[in-house]
């Protein structure tokens, strides 16, 4: 199923965004969209929009501070063009693209399992759309499941955790934990276990590309 900026499916969500719309009438407060590459050698997978993150400016970690790791590091292994993501700042990214497991901003940030199931089908379509030996890279658990979930695959065969790699046939999953505030400010995820993901994602393409 394509991603539609309409979709209005989930009521307790389409309700909400209706709420925030009145209170902010200049945020985005819709479905936010993919961000990237169309044609991306990485895909990365985050959970749902943030408040006055990407539901305020419309793009996927872009306005909050679960933007700040990602965008530098994705600079850093030269997947963008820049370090920082803001509103209309011609941010471009080149291999890469960024989608959220569940689209649509959850009340206190908890989509529940339902919601997390309809917007699957999202999922199921961008990854569907990625070159063979495409890598994915799962932020949090929720996004790890999702990933599954869209490929009809069970997470006891494929268990979440932090650097865990998972070959899906087609593709590689990656995990990490989730590059938000409570994560990076306790020091659950440094910057030197982000960067290290993407060392492997980088190893396992070499090996791919080799091997092909």
């Amino acid at each position: 199923m394509k991603f539609s900026g309409n979709c209005r499916i989930c009521s307790r969500l389409s309700d909400f965004l209706d709420e925030v719309s009145k209170a902010h009438p200049d945020y985005h407060a819709k479905p936010v969209p993919p961000f990237g590459d169309p044609f991306p050698r990485l895909l990365i997978v985050g959970l749902a929009p943030g408040l006055h993150g990407a539901n305020r400016t419309g793009r996927p970690f872009t306005g909050d501070h679960a933007g700040i790791l990602l965008y530098e590091t994705l600079y850093k292994y030269g997947y963008s063009n820049q370090p920082m993501s803001e509103k209309g700042d011609g941010l471009t990214l080149n291999g890469c693209r960024i989608t959220n497991a569940v689209k649509c901003l959850p009340p206190q940030n908890k989509p529940e399992p339902a919601e997390i199931r309809q917007c699957n089908a999202y999922l199921s379509a961008e990854i569907a759309e990625l070159d063979e030996g495409a890598s994915i890279l799962a932020l949090g658990t929720i996004a790890h499941n999702a990933v599954l979930s869209s490929l009809r695959l069970k997470p006891k065969d494929h268990p979440f955790a932090h650097g865990n790699i998972h070959d899906l046939g087609k593709h590689t999953l990656h995990d990490s934990y989730h590059c938000s505030r409570y994560n990076t400010q306790t020091k659950r995820l440094t910057r030197e276990m982000f960067e290290e993901i993407f060392e492997e994602i980088g190893r396992k393409a070499c090996r791919t590309s080799t091997s092909g």
